[in-house]
C-alpha cells in the first residue's frame, strides 16, 4: 500500500467532513444535544492531518498512520473527536503489526485496523450503547473481515455501504434517537469518512441521502435547555477534557470510577505509543465539578492541555445574532385551495389557505408553496396539497421548508373533499404525529370523483365522448360519460357507493346550478337509503362538482 493514500485520505475525509459538519451537527442527540459531533469530529481529523503533513515525503505506511493516531489523540475534541481518535490508532496498530520491512496491504490494513479500532473505542467508552457510532464500528470490522479477499476497492465499497445500512437501523436502536426521529451524529460521521476512502481508491464520489434532524415536544428541544440549572445525573453544565501522562495502566480503572462519580460521558483512551515517559490517556467527562475532575487526574500523573467547554455558554455564544428565534405558533395545517368559497370553508376549519388558482394572486408553484410554509411560522406543519402540485414537487416542496425548527408533513389525497374529511378530525390539542396520523387516516379512507364538462371529442374508459358531454372521474379515468349534469354525478356517486359508504360530500363548483345539487341529494335519499348527504359551495372552477365518499 502506497503510504499516498493514506496521505490522500485523510485530506479529504477533512475537506468530506467539513461540508457536512452542519448536518452532523444538527444530528446530535446523544449523549448530550450540543450540536457540536461534526465540528469535534473535523477538528479531531484536521489535527490528524495536520501531525501528517509535517511529516516528511518519503515516510512509510506504518509512520504516516501513527502520526495520524497521535495527532487526532493529542487534539481529539469532544466524545466523538475521541472515539474517532481511536479509529485511527487502531489503524496505526494494524500497520505495525501486519508490516513487513515496514509495508503493509490494504486489507490486512483495514480488516485488522477496524477490529482493533472497534475493540479500543469500546473500552475507552464508560457506558457503551447499541445504536452508536460504536455499534457502527464494530459492524464495519465485521464487514471488512467478511470481504477481506477482495479487491481494495470493493473491500472500501462494501465497508461503506455497510455502514450506510447499519447507520439506518440506529434510530430503532436507541430510544434518543427514535424520540428525536434521526440517526446517530457519529456515525454519520463515520460514513463520512468510509465514503471518502471509496473515493480515493476509485476516484468516484459515493451520494448518500441528506440525513435531516427533527422537531420533537411540539418543537421544544430535546436536553437540557439554555438558562436551567444543572439537575440529574444526565445533565451535566461542562465537558472537560486532557491528557494525562505519567499514570500506570492498572490507575486508570481507577480514575474511570472516579470520573463516573463525577459525571457522565466518561470517555478514556490512550495513543498505544509509548515515547519512554509511558502511554498516554486522553481523557473526556461530562460533569458539573471540572475542577473535581481536573484533580482526579492531577492525582495520577502529568495533566497537560485542559480544554474546559461550558454548555449553558457555549450555547449562548452559539446563538448570535444568527439564531433562528422559535417558531410563534406550535401547529399549523395549510390547505391548497381553489374557489372563493372553499377557501372559506377551509378558513372557517382552521386551516391556512393557500390559492391554487389565479382568485389567490398569482400561479402556484413549489417555490411559492415552500414560502407560505415557512411564512406561517409553525414549528409542525400539515400540509394538504389537494392535487394542485405533482408529488414530487411536493417531496422538493417539503424538503425545502423543511429545518431544525420546522418538520413538515404531506397528507395523502388529491382533492378537497379528501382534506375536508381530514379537516372534520384534526385536533390540535393531540400529539403531532398522532394529529396528522388521524387526518392521513381519514384522508385516505374518501374515496373521491369529480364531475367535468368535456371540452373535445376523446376515447376514455367508458367509451368515446362528445364535446358538451359531462364526465365523471375517479382519479385520472373517466368512468361516466352523460349528456346531462345530474345524469353523470349519480352515476359517479353509485360508482362510489358500490363498495359502501356512510356519508356523502360535495364541492359545488362556480357554475353549477342548485337545482343539480337537490336532484342528486333526492338521488342518494331515493337509491342508498341510510348514507348521508351534505353539499358546501366551492366556488372551482373548471370542475364542476367534487364528490367524496366516506
Amino acid at each position: 500500500m502506497d503510504p499516498g493514500v493514506l496521505r490522500d485520505w485523510i485530506h479529504g475525509a477533512v475537506t468530506s467532513l467539513d461540508a457536512v459538519r452542519a448536518e452532523i451537527n444538527d444530528l446530535n442527540v446523544f449523549p448530550i444535544p450540543d450540536s457540536d459531533t461534526g465540528s469535534n469530529m473535523l477538528h479531531t481529523m484536521r489535527s490528524a492531518a495536520q501531525a501528517v503533513d509535517a511529516l516528511d515525503d518519503e515516510a512509510d505506511t506504518p509512520t504516516v498512520a501513527r502520526a495520524m493516531a497521535e495527532g487526532a489523540v493529542a487534539k481529539a475534541r469532544g466524545n466523538s473527536g475521541i472515539i474517532l481518535s481511536q479509529v485511527l490508532v487502531g489503524l496505526a496498530d494494524a500497520a505495525e503489526i501486519n508490516a513487513v520491512e515496514r509495508r503493509v496491504s490494504f486489507n490486512s490494513l483495514w480488516v485488522a485496523g477496524l477490529r482493533l479500532a472497534s475493540l479500543a473505542a469500546t473500552r475507552a467508552v464508560s457506558e457503551p450503547r447499541e445504536g452508536t457510532v460504536l455499534t457502527l464500528l464494530r459492524r464495519s470490522a465485521e464487514n471488512a473481515a467478511g470481504h477481506a479477499e477482495a479487491t481494495p476497492a470493493d473491500l472500501a465499497r462494501a465497508i461503506a455501504d455497510g455502514c450506510a445500512d447499519d447507520l439506518e437501523l440506529t434510530q430503532s436502536q436507541l430510544d434518543v434517537l427514535a424520540q428525536a426521529g434521526v440517526v446517530d451524529a457519529g456515525g454519520r460521521g463515520l460514513l463520512v469518512i468510509f465514503d471518502e476512502l471509496v473515493k480515493v481508491l476509485t476516484g468516484v464520489s459515493v451520494r448518500r441521502r441528506r440525513y435531516q434532524g427533527a422537531l420533537v415536544g411540539g418543537g421544544d428541544r430535546i436536553g437540557h435547555q439554555v438558562g436551567e440549572p444543572c439537575e440529574g445525573d444526565d445533565e451535566m453544565d461542562f465537558e472537560v477534557m486532557y491528557l494525562l501522562g505519567g499514570a500506570a495502566p492498572d490507575q486508570i480503572s481507577t480514575l474511570r470510577t472516579n470520573l463516573g462519580e463525577l459525571g457522565d460521558a466518561v470517555v478514556i483512551v490512550g495513543d498505544s505509543a509509548d515515547d519512554g515517559a509511558g502511554e498516554r490517556f486522553s481523557i473526556h467527562v461530562h460533569t458539573c465539578e471540572p475542577g473535581a475532575a481536573i484533580e482526579a487526574g492531577v492525582a495520577l500523573g502529568r495533566v497537560s492541555d485542559i480544554r474546559i467547554s461550558c454548555f449553558l455558554l457555549d450555547s449562548y455564544r452559539g446563538q448570535g445574532d444568527k439564531a433562528p428565534r422559535p417558531p410563534r405558533r406550535k401547529r399549523a395545517v395549510i390547505a391548497v385551495v381553489t374557489g372563493d368559497e372553499a377557501a372559506e370553508l377551509f378558513e372557517q376549519e382552521g386551516a391556512v389557505v393557500v390559492r391554487a388558482d389565479a382568485g389567490g394572486g398569482g400561479e402556484l408553484d413549489a417555490e411559492v408553496l415552500a414560502k407560505a410554509i415557512i411564512d406561517v411560522d409553525s414549528a409542525h406543519v400539515i400540509l394538504m396539497g389537494n392535487g394542485a402540485l405533482p408529488a414530487p414537487d411536493l417531496v422538493a416542496v417539503a424538503a425545502a421548508a423543511r429545518s431544525r425548527e420546522r418538520s413538515v408533513v404531506i397528507l395523502p389525497g388529491g382533492s378537497m373533499v379528501q382534506s375536508l374529511a381530514a379537516m372534520a378530525v384534526h385536533d390540535p390539542s393531540e400529539l403531532p404525529d398522532d394529529d396528522a396520523y388521524a387526518m392521513a387516516d381519514a384522508a385516505a379512507a374518501t374515496r373521491f370523483g369529480a364531475v367535468v364538462t368535456a371540452t373535445e371529442r376523446t376515447l376514455t374508459f367508458a367509451g368515446t365522448c362528445e364535446p358538451g358531454d359531462h364526465l365523471g372521474l375517479i382519479g385520472d379515468g373517466v368512468l361516466v360519460i352523460h349528456p346531462e349534469i345530474i345524469g353523470a354525478a349519480a352515476g359517479l356517486v353509485d360508482l362510489l357507493l358500490s363498495t359502501g359508504g356512510e356519508m356523502v360530500s360535495v364541492l359545488a363548483g362556480r357554475n353549477l346550478e342548485p337545482e343539480v345539487l337537490e336532484q342528486l341529494e333526492h338521488h342518494v335519499n331515493t337509491q342508498h337509503p341510510g348514507v348521508e348527504f351534505v353539499s358546501f359551495p366551492g366556488g372551482q372552477v373548471g370542475e364542476l362538482l367534487q364528490v367524496g365518499v366516506e
